[in-house]
């Protein structure tokens, strides 16, 4: 009997031995991905410590769900999958410097077009994050130490190790909420959720927020427009007079750089300029200077959002995934109702992006894609056709077109990793220490060259004397993961202002009766609309629009960012701290910004309630309070 029980504590010792290999051979590869690969910004050891215990209990659900699931099988799948899980974080963090959400997981369509692009985040180092996942399997099949055969957990086991992750969660949330309260309300930051609860508990909370999202529709009715518009139009200054109606029945075509932003305008390499045509172009156009975009994950498309909604884009996922079935009262559906025809001309595959499906609820009339341009393996690279091929077809369909047409135009050309054949190089590398960004000056220089061919032949064209260009970067191309490379090309510290000043990009228009002007007034993309709409002198009855004119003088100046930053015409606030707009240095009084942050918070809340509760569905039955009733109302 004794040497049983001998032989059962023996047994049971070595499972708990191998239980606690396994664990710990998954923790430290969490924790070193959180550490060495994840820059999530610990400013204490109190942080420090709590980043280290926070993969505990993710593990522990995920293992016990295996176990529960498939017992030893199950395990070691669980086991794979949280490494490809924590991978294709890695990758996306590499690139994105954020962190993958479930309504991205809807975009595995455009995955056919990212090749090039992973191949280039991909590095061969990445195999050590995996050599874990054979010693683990050696551990769970073939270890068979005397009178102990392969490790065999059992599914009540699973369940305790799942029950256990629990008290494992509380304990983990209630530390990191010494550091930061109201912790899980913070969804517009992940990085700060990672930091405090770990990427694969970010990602249980992410499919539960999914879950909520997915309530809001359901349960949306028109009354919650009606708050929204009350907001919009306390908040809306007077229409400006100024160029109101300048380009009235006047053609419009808008480019949409990609990639592109504003610290390469008037900047040199090996004292050459990179974008010299542009610098030329600023100075016949209004050039707008303090111009910044506010996309998100859905890059390209959030800025095509913006624009045709001045509704802000999501903080998870593209707008163009995961709400292309709403109801939009857009910019292309308006010209449409005012006699334009309205188009957008992307030589790319119609499904990217789901624009097929997103461009209908938009209201275009037409989507000139791949298809309907001449792509060639001699006039393609990376990303696909090339932008001087790409803009001379397409200035070739809009002289066919009829008029008063509206014209979208994305390009390709200058999209990571942002390579080029040796031909078309018009200027040698950077000398900084990422080879992205000494790629990106070469791209760039091209794009700018190709936007000169365009605009020139545009001059000599029929179209120049009724048609007005509005020309502006889409998002960001140099993510702030090249911020030491980016510092060695400025010449300077790149903290965390100078990284913000990095997010605007150019914005220009320009036409035959517009009258150059440098604008100052800080704006973003949700601004394009409202100011388009004045030049042409449409009046955009539309009221759930957040933007303003960026030609009225009187204008609120506040460009908010999806993370829930801001910029206005004094200050700058990033992540609760408060800068000098003009000098860069930290205000001590940090109440001068408290005003910028509620009102981002707030902004952003009410479009997300918009785009969540396809509230425009209600739009036209909506009705609203004006100031006099909400007097009466409150004396009753």
């Amino acid at each position: 009997m004794f040497t049983g029980n001998k032989y059962i504590n023996k047994k049971t010792g070595l499972k708990l031995l191998v239980y606690a290999f396994v664990i710990g051979l998954f923790w430290l590869k969490m924790y070193y991905i959180q550490t060495n690969i994840f820059t999530l910004g610990v400013e204490n050891a109190n942080e420090a410590n709590i980043l280290a215990f926070n993969p505990l209990s993710s593990i522990f659900l995920l293992f016990g769900v295996g176990i529960l699931l498939g017992r030893r099988r199950g395990m070691f799948g669980a086991y794979i999958l949280g490494s490809i899980l924590l991978y294709v974080n890695v990758l996306f963090y590499r690139e994105y410097n954020d962190f993958i959400t479930i309504p991205m997981l809807n975009q595995v369509a455009n995955l056919a077009d990212l090749g090039g692009s992973i191949t280039t985040i991909m590095s061969p180092a990445d195999l050590w994050l995996f050599v874990d996942v054979i010693v683990a399997g050696f551990l769970l099949f073939y270890l068979k130490p005397s009178r102990f055969q392969a490790f065999t957990p059992k599914r009540p086991e699973g369940i305790v190790l799942a029950i256990v992750a629990i008290p494992l969660f509380i304990v983990n949330l209630q530390w990191a909420e010494t550091e930061r309260t109201d912790l899980l309300e913070r969804t517009f930051d992940r990085n700060m959720l990672v930091k405090y609860i770990g990427v694969l508990n970010y990602h249980v909370y992410d499919i539960v927020l999914q879950g909520k999202t997915e309530m809001k529709k359901t349960l949306a009715d028109s009354n919650e427009l009606v708050p929204v518009i009350n907001y919009l139009n306390e908040n809306q200054t007077e229409d400006s007079d100024k160029l109101e109606g300048a380009a009235e029945g006047k053609n419009v075509i808008a480019v949409s750089l990609e990639s592109t932003q504003t610290f390469v305008v008037d900047n040199t390499l090996h004292g050459e300029e990179l974008t010299p045509y542009f610098n030329d172009l600023k100075e016949e156009g209004i050039y707008f200077d303090n111009f910044y975009h506010q996309v998100k994950q859905g890059r390209t498309s959030d800025s095509e959002f913006l624009l045709a909604n001045s509704l802000y884009p999501l903080n998870r996922g593209a707008v163009f995934f995961t709400h292309s079935g709403n109801e939009y009262k857009a910019m292309p559906s308006v010209l449409g109702e005012n006699g334009y025809f309205t188009n957008s001309m992307h030589a790319n595959d119609k499904t990217f992006w789901n624009r097929n499906v997103m461009y209908d609820s938009l209201g275009y009339d037409e989507f000139f894609s791949k298809e309907d341009y001449e792509v060639t393996t001699e006039k393609s690279h990376g990303w696909g056709y090339l932008d001087e091929y790409f803009f001379e077809d397409s200035l070739n369909k809009m002289q066919e077109l009829d008029q008063p047409f509206y014209s979208k135009m994305i390009t390709l050309t200058n999209h990571y990793p942002f390579t080029l054949p040796e031909e078309l190089k018009l200027i040698e590398e950077g000398e900084t220490s990422s080879g992205t960004l000494n790629r990106y000056f070469q791209t760039i220089r091209y794009q700018d060259e190709a936007l000169k061919k365009f605009v020139e032949d545009f001059k000599n064209s029929e179209l120049y004397d009724n048609t007005i260009l509005a020309i502006y970067g889409d998002h960001f191309g140099i993510s702030e993961n090249h911020q030491e490379a980016m510092g060695e090309y400025l010449g300077k510290e790149i903290n965390e202002y100078e990284q913000f000043q990095l997010q605007r990009v150019p914005f220009l228009i320009y036409g035959k009766d517009i009258e150059p002007e440098e604008n100052h007034t800080v704006g973003g993309q949700v601004d394009l609309r409202p100011t388009l709409m004045n030049l042409l002198g449409i009046e955009d009855e539309n009221p759930v629009q957040f933007g303003h004119d960026l030609l009225d003088e009187d204008r609120r100046q506040l460009m908010i960012t999806r993370d829930g930053n801001f910029a206005n015409e004094e200050y700058v606030g990033i992540q609760g701290t408060c800068y000098d707009r003009e000098t860069g240095e930290e205000v001590e009084d940090g109440a001068a910004c408290e005003d910028g942050f509620t009102a981002a918070q707030e902004e952003l809340e009410m479009s997300d309630s918009i785009v969540y509760g396809d509230l425009l569905r209600y739009l036209d039955e909506t009705e609203l309070v004006t100031e006099d009733e909400q007097s009466q109302s409150n004396e009753e």
